[in-house]
């Protein structure tokens, strides 16, 4: 139980983690603008290693997060499906580390306004991060039900709220690259579904210890 415990300490600790890296690169380097640029851009540039990093730390962070969950769901709804996903998740962002997102919309300075030249590790960046999107969007509505059944309605409505919230922000930013509105749904969607990470973490930890 104790190393369980530990194992779903690393997803109470990943949101926090990945959003005050993210959050403290965007405030502090040269030419980024949050209503503009994604937190995936800061891979790029000088102190691009440093985002790299965050997302590689991160993903590691939420792989064992995948295993304390699995073994803290074990025999109930989405006991095997939650932890997957939560996994392919973690998986994807290590992915999103390696491979760097193209530079685009002037970030790092010197680079044309507009759309980014397209490279293959853009590409995987983009196939690896949407994957990992999905995956994590698909685990909010499986604990969802999992919640239902332990009589946790408040925290099945807000999973459903969180994984609704971040497909539409993702889909949005998607659609309209350089939009001050979407890009400003898709930050704040990405700080809700690491919240809803850390919210779960919790719930679960504290399951056990009591």
């Amino acid at each position: 139980m104790n190393v369980t415990r530990s194992l779903l300490g690393w997803g109470a600790v990943a949101g926090p983690f990945y959003v005050a890296v993210s959050l403290s690169l965007a405030v502090t380097r040269d030419g980024y603008s949050l209503t503009r640029h994604q937190w995936s851009l800061l891979e790029n540039g000088n102190l691009g290693w440093v985002q790299v990093s965050n997302f590689v730390l991160t993903g590691l962070m939420l792989l064992a997060f995948a295993v304390g969950l699995r073994r803290a769901l074990a025999g109930g709804p989405g006991g095997r499906w939650a932890p997957v996903l939560t996994a392919v998740f973690g998986a994807c962002l290590v992915a999103a580390g390696v491979l760097r997102a193209d530079p685009a919309l002037g970030f790092p300075v010197g680079t044309p306004e507009g759309a980014a030249r397209v490279t293959a590790h853009g590409i995987g960046h983009l196939a690896t991060a949407t994957t990992g999107f999905v995956a994590i969007a698909a685990c909010c509505f499986v604990l969802a039900r999992r919640f239902v059944a332990e009589g946790a309605g408040s925290l099945a409505m807000s999973s459903r709220v969180t994984g609704v919230v971040f497909l539409g922000g993702f889909l949005r930013v998607a659609s309209g690259a350089g939009s001050v509105a979407a890009n400003l749904l898709f930050t704040g969607a990405v700080v809700l579904v690491f919240s809803w990470i850390t919210v779960v973490a919790i719930h679960r930890y504290r399951r056990l210890a009591g």
